[in-house]
């Protein structure tokens, strides 16, 4: 998006420029297909916090999208395999997240988390994300999150707080 453009040409930017550079092409392409997924994993994980299905399942089929076109030829072909077994299964919870209804959605959401979990550790990422952990929910379970904060997304708003930062990845 154009915002984004500008965003990275500003002058605060100039340090993640250089050290971009310093990088081979093989990790920026590694790691741009990693954070789309991952943006778009966040969307959906702020619809589920929000209780908003439209949007979860609007986010869920555009996850869905970026995960069919995740790109891992610049990955080690054991990476590939891993990779590739991990997209396979994210994309069915994605898919199931775009025509499912909420209690539903969020069931899906706790195995698709825990796929971006196995692929995040393979491709690493470009931001600190907080692993973290709700122990009501199905016997446990766990998301990622940009921040700190816990916004419950298997709850929403009846328990926000429920949960604690199981680790700090990055």
């Amino acid at each position: 998006s154009s915002s984004e453009m500008s965003h990275n040409n500003s002058d605060n930017h100039h340090n993640v420029d250089t050290k971009m550079n310093h990088d081979n092409m093989d990790s920026n392409a590694q790691n741009s297909g990693a954070q789309k997924v991952l943006a778009d994993y966040m969307s959906l994980k702020d619809a589920l916090v929000a209780t908003n299905k439209d949007a979860a399942a609007k986010a869920g089929k555009k996850l869905e999208n970026t995960l069919k076109n995740f790109d891992v030829s610049s990955y080690t072909s054991k990476q590939q395999k891993e990779l590739k077994d991990i997209i396979a299964d994210a994309k069915e919870h994605a898919e199931h997240i775009g025509r499912s209804e909420m209690d539903h959605q969020r069931e899906h959401f706790k195995v698709l988390s825990k796929d971006i979990i196995d692929m995040i550790a393979i491709t690493g990422t470009e931001n600190t994300l907080y692993q973290q952990f709700c122990p009501m929910y199905d016997k446990g379970s766990a998301w990622l999150s940009l921040n700190k904060e816990i916004k419950n997304p298997y709850y929403g708003s009846k328990m926000l707080k429920c949960g604690k930062v199981q680790k700090e990845i990055n």
